[in-house]
């Protein structure tokens, strides 16, 4: 199979997109989940606040992947 060199590009930023989301979201996450045991050792009743707190890096991978997604389309 034979690509140009702009859709070997795009690619190569698709995974560049999906792999520094993934690498923020894990920094993140390992941070948030320490914070959120501790809390939640002290008062079980901040679990939900954890978990929420939680979820919400994960919003950067998803928003990686869709970047990845089109440029994947477009190329």
């Amino acid at each position: 199979m034979v690509m140009d060199v702009g859709t070997g590009l795009a690619l190569i930023g698709a995974g560049l997109a999906v792999g520094a989301a993934g690498i923020g979201t894990g920094l993140a996450q390992a941070q948030i989940g320490a914070a959120a045991v501790g809390a939640t050792a002290e008062d079980p009743k901040m679990f939900g606040k954890g978990m929420i707190l939680l979820v919400l890096p994960e919003t950067i991978i998803i928003l990686g992947f869709v970047i990845a997604i089109l440029l994947w389309l477009k190329s």
